[in-house]
Formats: C-alpha cells, structure tokens, sequence
C-alpha cells in the first residue's frame, strides 16, 4: 500500500463524502444500493479450514469485488472470558476461528468457555463453561483456543441426547465433549463428558502441555495433540498424538513419534509412558476421509535449539506426517527441515488440493512452512511433486553438534523468504539506526539461512515466528492459485554454556527470552534483531501476502501486508512497512482474499486476481486469527467473520465482529 492511500476514505465514510459533494447540485438522493444477490450459492464453515482438508476456501458469492466496499458490521460478539494481564494472569490471545452447522456459530474463548450463537443474529444460545483449573496460572505463552470441531452420529437416532457434539482440548490437558444443540457434557464420553490427557506423560507442570488447537474428528475417532513449551528441559513432554472414540472417548490408538526401531528405557516401558522429548503436534490437523488419512504437521524434538543430544528423536521433526486414521500408524513423512536448530517447526495446516492441471490432477498436499518455502507432495506417497534440491548448508561450530550437512529446497514454488540478512542489508529508518544494525550484525555468525545457533549469537532470518506460521495458506481449488501471508523479521539465537547462563540476571534484558534448555551443557538467549531506534535490522516489509499460481510456481503478485500503525505514532505508519503476521487468510469465488493477521487493528479484502486492496475496517484489537465466511440460507445474507482479541504483544480483547452488506 502506498502512503498516500492512508489517507483515502474508504467504505461508508467515502460513501458519506461523495454524498456531501453533490448535495449542491442536487444528484445525492438516497445513495448507492448494494443490490445483494440473494439467488447464489449457500455454504457452512463445518471445520477450522472450511473443510477437512484445510483450503480456507469458499464458493460463496455474495460479497465479491463489485460490492465489497459496502461491507459493514452486522453484529458483534463479546464473551467477557479473557485477561489484560493484569492480577498475576497472563495476557489472552483470541486466535478462534468459528465453525456455524446450520444456523448455529460455535466458538471458543482464550479459556475455554464454548459459545453457541444464531448465526445471523449473533445472540447467545448457550454457553459451557469448563471451569478449567489453571485460569489463573502465569503460562509460558499467551493462553488461546483456535477452534472446536463438530461430529454428527451417522447412526439412527436423530433425537438422541448428543448425537450432534462439539470437541475441545483445554488448557487443563483435557478432551471435552458437549451437545450441539445443549451445550451440556456428553456424559458417555470419557468421565461425564472429558478425557483427560496427561496419561503415560509423566510429572509435567500445567503450563508445559495442553491443548491450543482443534482436534479432528474421522469418521468415529477424534484426534488430538498438544502444545510442549519450547526450550525448557532435553526430557519434555511427549509429542504423542492420540485418537480418541468420538462415542465413548476410548483410547483408539497413539503415535509416539519415535524412529523406527527405537527402545524405551526400562523405567518408560515399566510405568507405561510415552518417550519423552519427541517432536509434538500442537498446530492444526487435515484430514482424507476416501484415504482414511490424519495429516500431522510435527513440532521439533527437545530442545529446540541445541540437539546434540536427541539421539535420532527428531526423525519425525518438522515434518508433515501422514496417519493411519484407524490405527495410528505412519503412512509416509516427508521432513522439511532436517535436524531443527532453529524452531523452524511446521506451524502450519496442511493444505490438500487437486486440480487437473497440476501434475496431471494427483491428489496433492501443499505445505508451507516457516522458512518460506511451500513443498507440494503427493497425497498417497509423500513424494515431492516437483524437484526439492538438498543444498549444502552452513557448519556448527558448537561442540556436541550434529548439524546436518543439507537441507531441503523446493524449487516450485522457489523460496518465498528472502535467505540471507547480511551487513549490506542492514536497514534503518535513518543513517544512525542503519549503522547500529550493521555493526550488530557484523558481530552475529550470518551466512544465510540454515546458519546453525552459536555462541556469539546467530542471525535467524526467516526468524522463528517465519515465514508462515499457523495462519498457513488458503487455496483457490479452481483456479490452483495459492495465498499466502509471511513475516520478514530477523530474530538473534545465542547459546550460553551452562555455568555462565545460570549466573545472568535475566530480567535486565529486554526485549527477549531465556530458556534453561536443562539436561543440554546451554541454555540460549533469543531476541529480535532491532536497532537503537526499536525498529527491525531487516529491510521491509516486515509482512506480505502473496499469490503462487500453483501450475506454473510463479508468483502472481506479493503486496506489504499491514503498518506500523497502532505500534508507533503517526506519521511513522504511513511509511509502506507491513508488519509481523498471525493468522491467516480465506479466498472466495466472490474473487476475494479476506486477511487481518498483522499487530495492526485491521481486516481487509483483497482482489485475488491483482492483491489490489479492496475494503478495509478497523477492529476493536487486532486480528491475530484467520477469518471465516458462511451464508446459511436462500433469504439469508453472507456473513464474515473474525475474532479480534489481540496476541500476546498486543493488547488483548474478546470481540467477534461479523459483517455483511447492508439492506
């Protein structure tokens, strides 16, 4: 966006000025008329990504180009379930992307209360409240509920008590099930209506593992993981996944994702635990009904940034894994980063497309992933659809290292992500920021991407926050054209040894993290890389959305995604900067791309054949979270949905706006 459309009215307000101007010549009259189309089609939001497989697409065509500008709020949604940070607890982040089943909303607050809503009216139909234990707790990441998922019995018995039901995991390491239409537990489910998580894990505190993102319900099971808190300890949680009965909540199956051939200790085996240390699923599942397929985008193996002593566990790391949904077992992997220094985890939902005119109309899977690199395989194999070339990539030079010599690369679509921030691309706001960050760089180990962490401090860039993260992609299935939001911020890796990090006063440095990495000879320091000035080392723009066209690999067309607005003062935000991005985006046959997603308080619409900005509208708190549209009926309208309740660095809230265009 250029800085001089800052300053353009837009929607109503343009509406309202253009009605002023002509008043005196009398050509003003009533205003324009939106003409809503109410003869297109109709569709629900039945799972996180619209669909089982993730694409965040839909074939509604209500809103589009042509109208988009008239776009208002039609209801808003406050929940009151949410923390400012204040009295002990941590700040909230509301993240949720709801789902609507017939005329119903469901969604879930930062502390797991569900609500269910009239889908067009947004008035409350019943609310469930877990009542879960650790509210209070001081968590190691801002506390936050993506998504519920929804199951109807197949089985006769249509009036039955819970036939229809809504899954959550909870911050309390908890599967709960409850009644669509009631809200009330499932009491055949588990122990009145929830399983608990924490078998076979061991001791774990309560702010080490718990559940952030949806399960996915297959046919009769329901699948989940779970959040493992970063860099805390070489014997954290296992990242075991496990299915549950969707009818009883019975153990169905568990993937300890160990390698191939691995022995547990005898002290494991005998209490019955899962391996400690192994790489978790905390983001977001697809799924392949027809193949009987879970798909698993994998975390890293403990710790996150030194692995010299893994011992194989992170096999299964940062990968995209496919699941025998009936059994739990290991179909194919394909891993995108090998040996994980870097927290390069796959945040992201796999995304399962075809289209006959990508490689021939194979079943395919398009994974992104922090780097900013977008692998395509194939669904029923793994295999890249098109070259991945492994490049030699920089050396460790930390003892007890064992670095991998190379690492993927696609090479369709190339990388998205600038590789490498050197000191000749050094930015600054002005002359004195942009020598600072030169001369902070030139201390720092910087030979691209891959760069391994280090004792003088290693400059990560794709940063660990990316690239892409949760927010992932969402495809046009028609036109096989894929969109993609990316941050651009570097980030600062430096690993301490042990008896010099347990001696640093660690609240006297700020902005940035400690973690102990405890049973490793370090533990690490991670800071983002800024000048004097506060502002990022790394050139503009901090944020991008982009469209691949998925036959050819090319991109369509990358525009700055969001300002600095809401995080300096005017007129610092006006300078075409983007910012740093999470959540994601949705695309419609109404030829639209619908993002928030940036530290800025803002929703837009953008015209997916061009990126040329469309609609935009200020949010309560901004809109960490990817948004979601449905129209549920012939006379209805088409609603567009998005929770804005801020992130962890900004201010928090509890708002679901929905719009739609007026009468």
């Amino acid at each position: 966006m250029r800085p001089t459309e800052f300053l353009r009215p837009s929607g109503q307000a343009a509406r309202c000025l253009a009605c002023l101007a002509t008043l005196a010549v009398g050509a003003c009259g009533e205003g324009p008329k939106t003409g809503i189309d109410y003869s297109g089609p109709t569709a629900e939001w039945r799972h996180y990504g619209g669909d089982q497989g993730g694409l965040k697409y839909s074939p509604l065509t209500q809103i589009n180009r042509g109208n988009v500008n008239a776009l208002s709020v039609a209801w808003e949604h406050r929940s009151g379930d949410w923390s400012d940070g204040k009295n002990g607890r941590s700040k909230t982040s509301l993240q949720v992307t709801p789902l609507v089943i017939g005329d119903t909303l469901y969604y879930c607050t930062p502390y797991n209360r569900i609500f269910a809503l009239d889908a067009e009216s947004g008035k409350e139909r019943w609310v469930f409240d877990p009542a879960i234990r650790t509210k209070k707790l001081k968590t190691f990441y801002a506390p936050n509920c993506r998504g519920v998922s929804y199951w109807a019995d197949p089985q006769p018995g249509s009036d039955a008590v819970c036939r229809e039901r809504i899954f959550e995991g909870t911050m309390d390491s908890e599967l709960i099930a409850v009644d669509a239409k009631t809200g009330k537990p499932c009491a055949g489910f588990g122990k009145e209506g929830r399983v608990s998580l924490r078998e076979g894990l061991g001791d774990v505190p309560a702010w080490e593992y718990y559940v952030t993102s949806p399960p996915i319900v297959v046919r009769d099971v329901v699948v989940v993981g779970a959040l493992v808190a970063d860099d805390q300890r070489s014997n954290a949680p296992s990242g075991v996944v496990r299915a549950f009965d969707v009818r009883s909540g019975a153990l169905r199956w568990a993937w300890d994702p160990v390698p191939p051939g691995w022995k547990k200790s005898p002290e494991d085996e005998a209490a019955r635990r899962y391996q400690s240390g192994t790489p978790n699923v905390w983001s977001l599942f697809s799924a392949d009904e027809v193949r009987d397929l879970v798909f698993a985008p994998t975390g890293n193996a403990a710790p996150d940034v030194y692995g010299g002593q893994r011992k194989g566990l992170d096999h299964y790391a940062s990968s995209v894994v496919a699941l025998d949904a009936g059994t739990g077992v290991v179909r194919w992997h394909f891993q995108t980063v090998h040996h994980d220094l870097w927290d390069y985890d796959v945040g992201s939902q796999p995304a399962l497309f075809q289209s006959p005119s990508v490689a021939a109309g194979v079943p395919a899977v398009a994974q992104a992933t922090k780097t900013g690199h977008i692998f395509l395989l194939d669904r029923e194999t793994g295999k890249p659809l098109f070259p991945v070339d492994e490049r030699p990539v920089p050396k460790s030079d930390v003892p007890g290292e064992l670095a991998s010599p190379t690492q993927p690369f696609p090479t369709h679509p190339a990388p998205l992500h600038p590789t490498r921030l050197g000191v000749d691309e050094a930015w600054g706001l002005t002359f004195y920021d942009r020598n600072d960050c030169r001369d902070k760089i030139a201390r720092l180990r910087t030979e691209g991407i891959f760069t391994p962490p280090s004792a003088r401090g290693t400059v990560m860039y794709p940063g660990p926050l990316g690239g892409a993260n949760w927010g992932g992609v969402s495809i046009d299935p028609t036109n096989a054209i894929l969109y993609v939001n990316m941050s651009r911020v570097a980030m600062v890796d430096q690993l301490i040894p042990r008896d010099k990090y347990d001696k640093i006063d660690k609240t006297k440095y700020r902005p940035g993290t400690f973690n102990p990495m405890l049973g490793t000879p370090y533990g690490v320091k991670r800071y983002p890389l800024l000048s004097k000035l506060g502002m990022p080392c790394s050139p503009p723009p901090w944020g991008t959305l982009a469209a691949v066209d998925v036959k050819s690999g090319k991109v369509l067309w990358e525009r700055t995604l969001g300002s600095s607005r809401d995080r300096a003062p005017w007129p610092f935000w006006l300078l075409d900067t983007g910012a740093l991005t999470l959540g994601g985006s949705i695309v419609t046959a109404g030829g639209l791309v619908f993002i928030a997603a940036t530290t800025e308080k803002t929703i837009r619409a953008f015209d997916a054949t061009n990126g040329k900005e469309l609609w935009s509208h200020r949010l309560p708190y901004t809109g960490n979270a990817t948004p979601m549209t449905y129209r549920i009926g012939g006379k209805s309208k088409q609603f567009l949905v998005i929770a804005a309740g801020g992130h962890g660095f900004t201010e928090s809230g509890d708002a679901l706006v929905a719009f739609a265009l007026p009468d």
